[in-house]
Formats: structure tokens, C-alpha cells, sequence
């Protein structure tokens, strides 16, 4: 860092500025516009909230910049004007503090999208998005930068990194935002993140947003601890509250100013405000400051955690009957059963023990499939494992789920005992009964085997140790059949890569399809068990083949075509499926059986190609 600001902030603590958006939004500017963008097209506004800030104290003045990188930006059509609007932003923020003691800082935010491992972007594309931002606020003229709100500390690291390659001397505020307990969005406590920050050289480390001063006063005494980097924080003006449709900030000036004395007593260097904070706020704080009624604290004994290496996963064939035939090279038979519609699953319950009793490894039961209304699978999963003592496969989507909602369901269904899962992404809402549904995908089928992959080695979402780690067996999907096979394999690949352990086919009508697939992907070695789908009518074949995509020969559509009543397509349909398991029972390690409409009599008349054994008479 410079020799002067480090000067003045071993003399005394540094006072930034407060909230961008709220002002502008209080201007009159709607929430749908790009605020970034407003650096260009309205510079004497975006100018004038700088002076503002500048004349009620702030010494630290942020530009206008937080979604100003290529992500963000193409939303609004704008990703070629990153450049445009990071060096117009710099040049505002250090126009509207010329007849001030002020420093520029840069200001960063999070890119809008996941990275690796739990999104498809990869960290050398969310680092380079961060040179491109942090490279166009350096020539702007910025004194430092706040790489600020990041919720995960993998992108964080990126942008630092970024940071260091643009310039290694420009000064890096690095804040991270937490919930009410002090942590990241990735899990990470604080004091995991603090020594993380240290590790990686930010210059500065501490929190902003999402909380009021007394949770974030609470993560960064524990900040403090860890630590003897300089500390920032950030607050918002409280929590918000709805008043009419609106949010609205409601901790006074004088609250967050007795706050701002709370802060430097516990060691923060730079103290500011975030959403709803405005220059009365700064104002405040800035004579609470001036008054000198906080004095910093000496910086505590730095107490580095202690680390715990990630356990190690019990081996595959420990974790669960299906992953043993998996890791001996038996061959694994399973049967799909659907939910039901409603809370009786009776049904279900009766046609697994009937399964069970045919010899079928193991029931898979998709996750609300075509996206409509039913029973949780992981609930049906629980049931049929206690009252039939079958193995469950749970189908597990990115469909409905956040990442902190998919580990604490994966945790919970380790603590209950489903071993078995499958990952995918999942249908959209628009698919099934329900159009105005929203998804959430917050992750996709590879950052999901990334979590799962992790919750096995005793890791969180953030990385962070656990005490111990779950024994799933992980499966995922792929499709032999679709069209666009280059960007399947690769996506394959990628699963493997992340911790896929078998994988689960789209159903198999065309040999030829699977059997190139296998060989592109021989390298991934992972057991690959074949889906089954016994045709059901000539209608079935034709829906499946032109709306589900499925690869469906058209010698398969005549036969089906030929049936000359219901009772004939089903029976030829099963007799399809019998041929397709006899030619594919030495090409793959298992058998995944549909049984449409709930005839699971259909799943076992195909497994009866098998052998006699497997079958037992239904009663």
C-alpha cells in the first residue's frame, strides 16, 4: 500500500462513503436500470452523489462500478462497454472529490455467475473478467480497490488475483457479505474467511452489506482474532423493512454513528456504510469519529485456526449395497418408481416389496418428474428403504434447490441413510403442470457432483471442514442420443472430473448410439448402466422420439405402428425392451427399467431376459 495511506491508517481510522443505489434510486432512477451505466449517460448525477459524499466526510470514495463487469453488463446489452464505463466511473468519482482529502477506490462486486466448481464458469474466465474491470479502473485513475459483497471465496481469490496481475502495489480492500451469523454465503465463517483473505495478501480484509452493524460487529470481533491485517466494515443502515411495497433502512445517522465507534474499538481501520446509508449517515459517523471517543484496540495475538485436512470418503463398495456391485463389476439392476400424487404410497411401497422380491439391486425414484406436483422422492426414498429394506437411488435436481438448500438436504438424507444418488439437473417448471413456476438452478448436474464430492471428503460448500463427511455413491445422467454428442461428452467429462462415480443412460433403443458413446468416453471410466424403456404404444414411441428427443430407430416405430391393439403394443414394447437388454447385458454393468403407468410386472417381464432367478411370482 502506499506509504501515506498506510500512515493514516495506523494514525487514525479511514471513513468511506455509504450507499450508490440507494441515492440514485431515491433520485428517481427505477431499479430496473443499469446503475453502472449511468457513469456514461448521466455523469453529472453520478458525479454530484460523489461530491455529496466528499462534503459530509467520507475520505474513501467509491465509484460508481460495483456491476460493471462483462456479466453483468451483457444482462443489459452492454458487455462491450466494460472499458467505457470502469474509466468513466474513476474519472466521476475523482471529479466529484477534487476539492476534497479523498481516495478513489474502485469498486468491485461479484460477476453474477457461478465459477467453478459449483457453475460452467471457469476461474480463468471470472479472473479475466476482473483484469478487464480492475485494468479499465486503474487507467481511470483509482487510488485502491474494493473488491466488495462477495459471497464466495473462490471468486474473491480470482479477483484478488486479478487485482495482482493489474498492478501487485494498488491497495485491495477484500470484504466479504455474511448472514446473521457472521458467515459467508459459501459457509465460510469468519474465521475461516479472515485467514483465508491473509493468506492470499489482501491488504485490507472486512465485511460489507446484507446485515445491520450488530451482527457484522460480531463477525469482525471474531475477524480480529485471526488476524492482524487492517479490517473494514461496511454495514447496511439495519435490516430492511417493507413499508408500502417498499424497503426501507431504517437505523438513524446516530445509531450508525455510535456503531462507527463500536467498530474502531474492535479494530476496524476503515469504517463506511452500505445499502441505505446517505450522506447524513457519513455525516454522522464522521463527527462520532472526529470527537475521538473511539480509540482503536491493539490488534490480538493472531491465532491462526488450526487446519483440518478433508477426510477421506469411504471406499465405494462401503458405502452402500449398490456401490459394492458397482466396485465388484456385478452386473446392477434397478426399477424406476414415479412418486405418487398425494400422501398414500401404498402403491409404491407394495411395488418395490414385489421388486425386491423378483431381485431387483435397487429402486430409482425420480425427483418430481415433467416437473409436476408429487411426493418428495427423498421422502418415498425414506419409506421404501425402512418398510421394504430396498435400496433407494435418489434422483437429486438443481431444479428447485439454492446451494446452501442443496447441502443441507444432502446432509439430511445422509443422516437418514440414502446412500444412493443420482444428479441432475432437472426439468424446467415450464415443462410440467405448472407455467408460472419459477426454477432456481442455482447450479447445474457438475457444480452439483461438486458439492456432493466435497460433502464425501467432510467439506462445505465453502471448502470449510465439516468434523466429518457423508458416504453418498454418485451417479449421474447422459444421453448417447442427442444430437449435439460433442458438447454431451464434454459435459461427461466434466462430471467424471468432478467426482461422478457411474452414470445413469437416457433410455437405449439404438445399440449402435451407446455403443459409440462408450468408446468416446472408455477413458472416464466409470460403470454406465443402460436405461430401459418398455414402449408402451405406437403413440408412446412417437412422443418420445420427436418431444423427449429420444433416439428411436424407425424399425422400432414400425414395429410398434404393427400392434393391433393395446394389449399387443404393450406386449411388443416389452419384447423390444428384452431385445435391447439381451444385446446391451455385456456391453454395460446394469439395467435401469422403466415401468410406465406404475406396471412394474412390465420392469420384471424385461429383466426375466436375465434369467429365471431374478423373477418371482407376483401375488
Amino acid at each position: 500500500m502506499p506509504a501515506d495511506l498506510v500512515a493514516r491508517l495506523k494514525k487514525s481510522p479511514l471513513l468511506c462513503d455509504g450507499a450508490m443505489g440507494t441515492l440514485l434510486y431515491s433520485k428517481g432512477v427505477f431499479i430496473n436500470r443499469c446503475y453502472d451505466e449511468l457513469n456514461l449517460s448521466q455523469p453529472d448525477l453520478i458525479r454530484d452523489i460523489h461530491h455529496e459524499y466528499a462534503k459530509a466526510g467520507a475520505e474513501i470514495v467509491e465509484t460508481n462500478t460495483f456491476g460493471a463487469n462483462a456479466f453483468r453488463l451483457a444482462r443489459h446489452g452492454l458487455g462491450e462497454r466494460a472499458h467505457d464505463i470502469n474509466v468513466a466511473g474513476a474519472q466521476l468519482a475523482r471529479e466529484g472529490t477534487k476539492s476534497f482529502q479523498a481516495w478513489v477506490a474502485g469498486s468491485v462486486g461479484p460477476l453474477g455467475v457461478r465459477i467453478e466448481p459449483l457453475g460452467k464458469t471457469s476461474l480463468e474466465e471470472a479472473r479475466a473478467a476482473f483484469r478487464q474491470q480492475i485494468a479499465a479502473l486503474k487507467e481511470g485513475g483509482v487510488d485502491l480497490l474494493i473488491l466488495e459483497t462477495m459471497g464466495y471465496l473462490e471468486e474473491l481469490h480470482q479477483a484478488i488475483l486479478a487485482a495482482r496481475e493489474v498492478d501487485a502495489a494498488l491497495p485491495v480492500i477484500a470484504q466479504v457479505t455474511i448472514d446473521e451469523d457472521g458467515n459467508c454465503l459459501d459457509g465460510s465463517s469468519p474465521e475461516t474467511f479472515a485467514a483465508k483473505l491473509d493468506a492470499w495478501g489482501a491488504d485490507v480484509i472486512g465485511c460489507n452489506c446484507s446485515v445491520g452493524p450488530v451482527a457484522m460487529l460480531e463477525a469482525i470481533e471474531r475477524v480480529r482474532r485471526v488476524t492482524e491485517r487492517p479490517l473494514s466494515a461496511q454495514p447496511n443502515a439495519g435490516m430492511p423493512r417493507n413499508v408500502e411495497g417498499r424497503n426501507i433502512y431504517l437505523c438513524s445517522p446516530e445509531y450508525m454513528a455510535s456503531y462507527a465507534r463500536k467498530f474502531v474499538r474492535a479494530g476496524v481501520q476503515v469504517v463506511g456504510g452500505c445499502c441505505g446509508t446517505t450522506p447524513e449517515h457519513i455525516r454522522a459517523m464522521k463527527a462520532a469519529l472526529r470527537a475521538g471517543e473511539a480509540k482503536s484496540k491493539s490488534a490480538a495475538a493472531s491465532v491462526k485456526p488450526r487446519e483440518q485436512a478433508p477426510v477421506q470418503a469411504p471406499p465405494l463398495g462401503q458405502r452402500s449395497r449398490v456401490g459394492a456391485k458397482l466396485a465388484a463389476g456385478d452386473f446392477v439392476t434397478m426399477v424406476e418408481i414415479v412418486p405418487p400424487k398425494g400422501t398414500d404410497a401404498s402403491k409404491e411401497i407394495e411395488g418395490a416389496r414385489f421388486l425386491k422380491s423378483c431381485g431387483v439391486d435397487a429402486i430409482n425414484i425420480p425427483d418430481s418428474p415433467r416437473a409436476s406436483a408429487r411426493m418428495s422422492n427423498q421422502a418415498l426414498s425414506l419409506l421404501i428403504q425402512q418398510q421394504v429394506g430396498i435400496e433407494a437411488v435418489l434422483h437429486y435436481t438443481c431444479r428447485d434447490r439454492n446451494v446452501l438448500g442443496i447441502q443441507s438436504d444432502l446432509l439430511g438424507a445422509g443422516a437418514l441413510g440414502i446412500h444412493n444418488l443420482l444428479c441432475i439437473t432437472g426439468d424446467p417448471p415450464k415443462l410440467g403442470n405448472y407455467p408460472d413456476a419459477t426454477a432456481v438452478f442455482d447450479v447445474d448436474a457438475i457444480g452439483l457432483v461438486n458439492i456432493v464430492h466435497s460433502l464425501n471428503c467432510g467439506l462445505d460448500i465453502g471448502s470449510n471442514p465439516m468434523g466429518g463427511g457423508t458416504a453418498f455413491v454418485i451417479g449421474v445422467g447422459a444421453n448417447p442420443g442427442l444430437p449435439n454428442i460433442e458438447e454431451e461428452i464434454r459435459r461427461f467429462e466434466y462430471k467424471v472430473e468432478a467426482g461422478a462415480e457411474y452414470a445413469v443412460t437416457q433410455p437405449v433403443f439404438d445399440l449402435a448410439l451407446l455403443e459409440r458413446f462408450l468408446k468416446r468416453t472408455e477413458h472416464c471410466r466409470v460403470p454406465v448402466i443402460a436405461g430401459i424403456w418398455p414402449l408402451t404404444s405406437a403413440r408412446n414411441a412417437e412422443f418420445m422420439k420427436n418431444e423427449l428427443r429420444v433416439s428411436i430407430p424407425d424399425e422400432i416405430l414400425v414395429r410398434m405402428a404393427r400392434a393391433s391393439n393395446a394389449d399387443a403394443a404393450r406386449a411388443e414394447g416389452i419384447a423390444i425392451a428384452r431385445e435391447m437388454l439381451s444385446r446391451l447385458r455385456d456391453v454395460v454393468q446394469g439395467a435401469q427399467i422403466s415401468a410406465p403407468f406404475g406396471r412394474y410386472s412390465s420392469a420384471t417381464d424385461v429383466l426375466d431376459v436375465l434369467g429365471g432367478s431374478r423373477r418371482a411370482s407376483a401375488s
